[in-house]
């Protein structure tokens, strides 16, 4: 899986590595059905405070195109965790629903002799 780690806040950019572990293990279920992620962490409003760190993902999936998932916390590591939280039920989601269900097999009446 490719992982491509986007932030402009130096604080953000620090975490690239911490980043890049937890897309890795958070999306190690979906690894062949995702090719692709694409995080971006922004501050929104500075240093004033509140949930303005917002994270950002995209996954590029092979079967359901692109999903698109956002994120605001107080901290950086909690935008991220919801975000991938989101985006991987979302993924999973989309993967059974295009899947048809399968029904059991009836048994077939019993021929009396």
């Amino acid at each position: 899986m490719q992982i491509l780690f986007k932030s402009r806040h130096p604080d953000a950019a620090l975490m690239r590595e911490a980043v890049e572990r937890r897309v890795r293990f958070a999306l190690r279920r979906l690894k062949a059905l995702v090719p692709r992620a694409d995080v971006q962490l922004a501050d929104v409003n500075g240093p004033r405070g509140g949930l303005d760190k917002r994270c950002q993902i995209e996954l590029r999936t092979d079967g359901a195109g692109s999903v698109v998932v956002s994120s605001a916390a107080k901290d950086w590591r909690t935008a991220l965790d919801e975000a991938l939280a989101r985006a991987a039920r979302h993924v999973l989601r989309t993967m059974r629903r295009a899947t048809p269900a399968r029904r059991p097999r009836r048994n077939p009446p019993a021929l009396e002799a």
